[in-house]
């Protein structure tokens, strides 16, 4: 009689190693290097912004929106971005990234839910941003492993797609706008 097992195993490996060379974790910033216009996080995350988004759980449906009020300054390579979140339930949340820009694009990132430093790079009109972040308690107070990605549109405007997994597997996703607040 014909094992399944093994065929299931090589099956679910070839699914693992496709969804990290051909999908949302196989982009690189150099995939965007030529794409106009560029991001320069000094200048289009600078000044007032409204963020809008959803969160999706690990079955695809969304668990969450939000609105945010955003606000970034910049003094040389080193900025400070303040978010202010509402989410629907009734819950807020304010975080404060502390962020230095290197000279060849590379992005440190520090927060006060951010476990270490997270690591970026920007490139073309695209950024990617790990980090592991540590969930509020009424969220489950887990650690997860994110990867944002932030792609400049031409208007300004910002789409972020953030990935959150535990032990390599997703367990939610983020969709959100970030766009600058006329004066």
């Amino acid at each position: 009689m014909f094992d399944i097992l093994p065929l299931a195993v090589l099956f679910l490996a070839a699914a693992w190693l496709l969804s990290r060379l051909g999908g949302f974790m196989g982009q690189k910033p150099k995939d965007y290097a030529g794409a106009t216009p560029a991001i320069d996080i000094r200048r289009h995350l600078s000044g007032p912004m409204l963020c809008e988004g959803v969160i999706y759980g690990p079955t695809g449906r969304v668990t969450s929106r939000f609105v945010a009020d955003m606000h970034g300054t910049w003094q040389g390579n080193r900025g400070v971005l303040n978010e202010t979140f509402r989410y629907a339930g009734g819950n807020t949340q304010d975080r404060q990234w502390r962020l230095a820009l290197g000279n060849d694009g590379g992005v440190v990132a520090e927060a006060d839910d951010i476990l270490g430093q997270g690591r970026g790079q920007q490139e073309g009109a695209g950024l990617r941003l790990q980090y592991r972040i540590r969930l509020p308690q009424h969220a489950g107070g887990w650690v997860l492993d994110v990867t944002d990605w932030m792609y400049l549109m031409e208007n300004g405007t910002i789409i972020n797609r953030s990935q959150f997994r535990k032990f390599g597997v997703k367990v939610a996703e983020l969709v959100a706008t970030m766009r600058p607040v006329q004066a």
